[in-house]
């Protein structure tokens, strides 16, 4: 085999990869719009009390039997985002992002968009505002304040 022939093949098997990976995003993107539009047309908002929230691998013994079943497998090997809580009268598991995850107080009663066992988000509460900021991002933003107090000052 001549050096040209090798490459040609690696240039064929590198196309093929990535109409591989267009098809399986394009897939993945519609099952993604689906799940969103099922979770705008059952979102329900409820007063909720957090009792706890961890991050750590779904099992049956802190996840309803019935939804641990139905969950992919893929879902049950990652840690998530659950949030133990009193709904009405019963204390039940639920599931939420990250971002939601970050702000949710413990110990408080909240208002939050719940669809199903997932809270979509918390109503009356700026998430970005409440989100924890890194180091790197404490320090620009003190960095801008400072700034303008200079740049008020200067224009006085």
């Amino acid at each position: 085999m001549d050096f040209s022939d090798v490459l040609i093949i690696i240039i064929v098997i590198l196309a093929l990869l990535c109409v591989g990976m267009y098809y399986l995003n394009k897939k993945g993107m519609k099952k993604m719009i689906q799940a969103q539009d099922f979770i705008d047309q059952n979102r329900t908002t409820v007063q909720i009390f957090v009792i706890d929230k961890r991050q750590e691998k779904p099992s049956p013994s802190n996840m309803p039997k019935a939804v641990y079943e139905q969950m992919p497998k893929s879902a049950k090997i990652r840690k998530t985002n659950l949030v133990r809580a009193k709904v009405g009268p019963q204390i039940v598991t639920l599931m939420c992002d990250k971002p939601v995850y970050q702000v949710l107080p413990v110990k408080k009663n909240v208002k939050v968009d719940l669809a199903g066992m997932y809270i979509v988000g918390i109503t009356g509460m700026n998430l970005e505002d409440k989100k924890k900021k890194t180091l790197s991002e404490k320090v620009v933003t003190s960095a801008n304040k400072t700034m303008k107090k200079q740049s008020e000052k200067a224009k006085k």
